[in-house]
């Protein structure tokens, strides 16, 4: 009997590597994998989590041998872990092989929303060029002031990328960093005041829920541009809506959403918001040594060895 749980999708070529190192048990979800048999729960001792519903508690007891949960992903904010701790199970999670990737869509949203990408393409696509004459003007973005909320390592990253582009770079984090000259902001509202445009980095979770609140979004302003590549629970999303249809906020580009992917229908009537569907490591590349990582730490687990990205 399997003493591994692969819980949530794989593609079919991940499942062929994962079949061939672990023989595992399959799950469409936590709902379904509370399902098992007894025995066949009994029997766990690792899970390969890929989902975004909650883990706690209750959920870990139906697995009493249960002593690793491998996270895909870097966030892990569904997953309890002082729960996990208290039952002694480790949790992984899958950092850095992604940061590229998650860096590189920021600049790309920032870029189309102030540039309007989707509405230029539209309108080349609809014969509006030929028939009407030229798009509207776009914002330039260079040179522009931005803020990093949580210069973690996906915040430096995307930091570095917008320091080519001779953006001032002003962060917020716990505590002021080793940088080439950027300025550190000592809270959120300050950090918002500064800038042209607030990226939010910050991980999820209880510490981090609405952090950016209604106080930061007026104060970056009826100019200022949003984005979030996060979590949707950083930031007050009623307040950003309010915002968005009063016009004190200039824009939002958003990778994130409470309730995703059924986000608030008040965003979709709103021309001052441009959309991602939670694509931040969504590149074949990055999900393939998502994975490995994924399983390398279950191998370590299984094989005694010392975890590769413990959390806990």
């Amino acid at each position: 009997m399997s003493n591994v749980l692969v819980i949530g999708p794989e593609s079919d070529a991940e499942r062929a590597i994962t079949e061939a190192a672990f023989d595992p048990l399959y799950s469409p979800s936590l709902a379904d994998a509370a399902q098992l048999s007894e025995a066949e729960r009994g029997a766990i001792t690792a899970i390969a989590y890929r989902g975004h519903h909650a883990f706690g508690g209750a959920e870990m007891d139906a697995f009493p041998a249960l002593g690793l949960i491998a996270n895909f992903g870097v966030g892990y904010d569904a997953i309890d872990t002082v729960a996990a701790s208290a039952r002694d199970v480790r949790v992984t999670n899958t950092p850095d092989v992604l940061n590229d990737d998650v860096a590189d869509l920021t600049v790309l949203m920032l870029l189309a929303h102030e540039r309007q990408y989707e509405g230029a393409s539209r309108w080349v696509r609809d014969g509006n060029w030929s028939s009407q004459g030229a798009y509207p003007l776009g914002r330039k973005v260079s040179g522009r002031k931005v803020g990093i909320l949580g210069l973690g390592r996906i915040g430096r990253d995307i930091a570095d990328r917008l320091a080519a582009f001779k953006s001032e770079i002003h962060y917020f984090a716990r505590s002021q960093k080793d940088t080439p000259g950027w300025q550190f902001h000592s809270d959120p509202v300050s950090l918002a005041q500064s800038v042209d445009y607030l990226i939010v980095a910050l991980v999820g979770g209880p510490d981090t829920q609405n952090f950016v609140s209604k106080a930061v979004i007026d104060a970056l302003g009826p100019n200022g541009v949003l984005v979030n590549i996060s979590r949707g629970s950083t930031v007050d999303e009623g307040a950003l809506l309010d915002a968005l249809e009063a016009n004190t906020l200039g824009g939002a580009a958003l990778d994130v959403f409470l309730n995703e992917p059924h986000i608030d229908p008040r965003f979709l009537a709103l021309d001052n918001v441009s959309f991602q569907p939670h694509q931040g490591s969504a590149t074949v590349e990055t999900r393939a040594a998502m994975a490995q990582l994924q399983r390398d730490n279950v191998s370590a687990f299984t094989t005694g060895q010392a975890l590769l990205t413990p959390v806990n």
